[in-house]
């Protein structure tokens, strides 16, 4: 998939070393096609490794993705240069007339606040609002699924005894539906979190079907309104070193950071992890373009979205 960006964005030189094709705005505004238009909602600390994890992430289909990158106003990152959210971000506000085909909120590091506690909370709640009318699917992920089952659903988040912190099995719930489609029956994902949302709440929801699930993890994927809602608990966008860069951070600050679970081999932390779920952490991402996406959104963004074509 050729993802569209701006020609000096930073992450653009990394992404075409790993042969991930990069469009130029010029070259895509010569294209007789109409891109995927993809919202990102970026609120985790390091915005640039965020940028890469998912662009790496939205670029294994043949679709042509344009990807504005967005902020919020009530919150100053401290992680991330103003220059580079100047130059790259816009904030909600100047786009909240537009309509995009999907949309991404990411998790944040705010788990152990409570929804009201977090200083951005109503401009989010606005956003997770106007999305329900201007954006065709959107893809929630970790603190930003948790935040959105709280918002659309009242289903509150529980604080974990421990953190909840390594590599888990997962196992596929309902194989019909295409947002899992190509999985096999169990498969890996990255885990980092204080808090979580219980099975028995979601179960008890009609609107929400759980798709994967873990033993010791609990929920990872669930969805609702056919697609237009998607909830990952976990972190499938991560890098091979996420984790291990997380634990080699808190490890010098406290005494109490327990070693990645299932992360490297033999728990040694001086072994390079092994990258046991990039494949089904694309698949993902494919089948939410391709399927909630690309197959449901109109052409000209002003019409409504047809979801009985994924049925």
């Amino acid at each position: 998939m050729p993802i569209r960006v701006q020609n000096d964005l930073p992450v653009r030189e990394i992404l075409e070393k790993e042969n991930i094709f990069v469009m130029d705005e010029h070259r895509a505004t010569h294209q007789d096609i109409r891109p995927i238009k993809i919202g990102l909602l970026n609120l985790m600390p390091l915005k640039e490794d965020t940028e890469l994890q998912i662009l790496r992430s939205l670029s294994n289909t043949p679709l042509q993705v344009d990807v504005v990158f967005v902020n919020v106003s009530s919150h100053e990152a401290k992680n991330t240069s103003v220059s580079h959210l100047n130059k790259f971000y816009v904030p909600f506000h100047e786009i909240k007339k537009q309509r995009f085909d999907g949309f991404i909120i990411t998790g944040a590091p705010v788990e152990l606040l409570k929804f009201e506690e977090v200083d951005y909370w109503e401009e989010l709640k606005e956003i997770m609002e106007w999305t329900k009318t201007n954006v065709t699917s959107t893809f929630h992920i970790c603190w930003g699924a948790q935040a959105a089952l709280y918002y659309h659903y009242g289903i509150q988040k529980k604080e974990l005894p421990k953190k909840l912190f390594g590599l888990f099995q997962h196992k596929v719930q309902n194989r019909r539906i295409p947002l899992v489609r190509g999985f096999d029956d169990e498969f890996y994902a990255p885990h980092s979190r204080h808090t979580t949302i219980s099975r028995e709440d979601i179960a008890q929801k009609e609107e929400l079907m759980i798709l994967a699930e873990s033993e010791e993890a609990g929920i990872f994927l669930a969805m609702a309104k056919e697609g237009r809602q998607i909830f990952v608990m976990g972190h499938p966008e991560y890098d091979r070193v996420t984790l291990h860069n997380e634990y080699m951070r808190d490890k010098g600050r406290r005494d109490d950071v327990e070693l990645p679970k299932n992360y490297y081999p033999q728990d040694d932390d001086t072994k390079r992890p092994s990258l046991l779920w990039r494949a089904h952490a694309n698949n993902l991402y494919t089948n939410w373009l391709n399927y909630y996406v690309y197959q449901a959104t109109p052409y000209d963004l002003e019409g409504a979205p047809d979801f009985n074509v994924i049925k």
